[in-house]
Parts: structure tokens; sequence; C-alpha cells
């Protein structure tokens, strides 16, 4: 059975996470990490280098602040590490492909198999169209929801932007300027409202005809069972940076 530290166990996605591990028999919650103290069956700690549970892997779904000392606690450690949390800066994410160098590192902005599958048909839709269609991406999340755009529309455009022969640029805030939209850039849009949980769309519009993909997420236990999965798939790995792509 595999042992897990959650960091961020009392958030939204923690407890999600708490109540899938325990339907589970396969693995189980040995820690947690959070800054508030809470009763949840095992023990919590409100820092990474305060933990002395032993656990095989790590899930992070919890804030960009504790990132560093929890990847710094996971390579002194040697634990494998499950990174979901979004948001991270461009330092950040270079910690953790270094990070990598030293355990597995599973990281993705987004959990969901589908969202896996909606990433390869948008690149696969970008080979196709991409030199004569624009290319917009509009995602909405609910009103609680700080980062924009989410790390998985970020997502989908790298990889979209991979199969372009030119390097586009992404736009974000279209009022700001008045001038018609240059051929060479992505469209990016955030919508924040209610409990949306997770809706991401991508728009390929060319002369006279529009292909659209998306993806709704209907609940957090998507992103929940990726996660645990994902940890189990990497509590056997050997260091490296993975993502969904290995998973399935």
């Amino acid at each position: 059975m595999v042992s897990i530290l959650l960091s961020g166990a009392g958030g939204k996605m923690g407890q999600v996470i708490t109540r899938s591990v325990c339907e589970r028999s396969d693995c189980r919650i040995a820690a947690g990490i959070d800054i508030h103290p809470l009763d949840c069956g095992y023990p919590i700690f409100s820092a990474p280098d305060q933990c002395d549970v032993p656990c095989d892997v790590i899930i992070d779904f919890s804030h960009p602040s504790v990132t560093m000392p929890l990847l710094a606690y996971a390579v002194k450690n040697h634990i494998p590490a499950v990174i979901a949390t979004t948001g991270l800066s461009p330092e950040q994410i270079e910690a953790i492909h270094q990070a990598a160098k030293e355990i597995p590192v599973f990281f993705s902005a987004n959990m969901s198999l589908g969202v896996s599958l909606l990433t390869e048909l948008a690149k696969k839709a970008a080979k196709v169209l991409g030199n004569d269609f624009d290319i917009e991406i509009v995602e909405k999340h609910h009103n609680r929801k700080v980062d924009a755009p989410s790390g998985t529309a970020l997502m989908l455009a790298d990889a979209i932007s991979e199969e372009l022969e030119q390097a586009p640029q992404y736009t974000y805030d279209r009022h700001s300027r008045r001038a018609a939209r240059s051929k060479n850039e992505i469209g990016i849009h955030s919508v924040r409202g209610g409990t949306i949980v997770g809706e991401h769309e991508i728009i390929f519009a060319g002369h006279d005809e529009i292909l659209s993909l998306s993806h709704t997420a209907m609940s957090k236990e998507i992103f929940a069972t990726g996660a645990i999965n994902a940890a189990l798939f990497l509590a056997n790995c050997q260091p490296g940076l993975y993502n969904m792509g290995d998973l399935v």
C-alpha cells in the first residue's frame, strides 16, 4: 500500500482527495500539510520540514508559496512528488525541473484524463489548421479561483504552440489596444463565476468555418482520481519529469 503525504490537505481539492483515498485499498494518506489544524484522521503539519511521518509519495494541491519548501523536503528525503498546484512562477517551474533530476516528479496543470486527450486533439488540429485558422482559448472557473488564465489554458496554448511553424504571442487583454488581430497570436480569455468547476474551449476560426474542441469538468473528483493514480504511478518511477502523457 502506498503512503501519501498530502500538501494542501484542508483545501477543497485536499478534502476531495481524502475522501477518494478512503474508498481505495491501494493507498492511504499517512500525513498532511496545511497551515490550519485539521481533524481528518491523519496527522497535520504546518510546514513540510516538520513532517516526521514516513511517506512514499507527495501529492501537492496547495499554494505556490509552499512549492519551494515542499520540493526541498522531497529532494532531501528522496520522496517522489506529484505537483498539481497552479499559478506557479517561471522560477518555481524551473525548480520543479531541477528537482526532477534527483527524484521522480509528476507535473501537470490538469490531472484529468479528458484534458490530456483534449491536448492531443488540439495539437493535431493545430498541425493541420494552424497556418490558416485563428486560435482562441476560453477558460471558465468558479469565482474563488485567484489565478488567471488557468494553468490548463496555458498548458493547452503551449502544446498548440509546439505544432505551429512560428511561435505565437499570447494575447490576454484585447480591450487595452485598438488593433486588428495579428495572425501570429493565440487569444486566451478567462471567465470567473459561480461554482464552475472548469471548462476549456479551443476555437479554430477559419474562413467560413469554425472548429471547436472543449472539455467540461463536472466535479473535482476527476482531478482527485488523476492525482492519486499519478501518485501510484510515480512511486515506482526513476528520477525524471513525468506528465499525463506518461500516465495514459
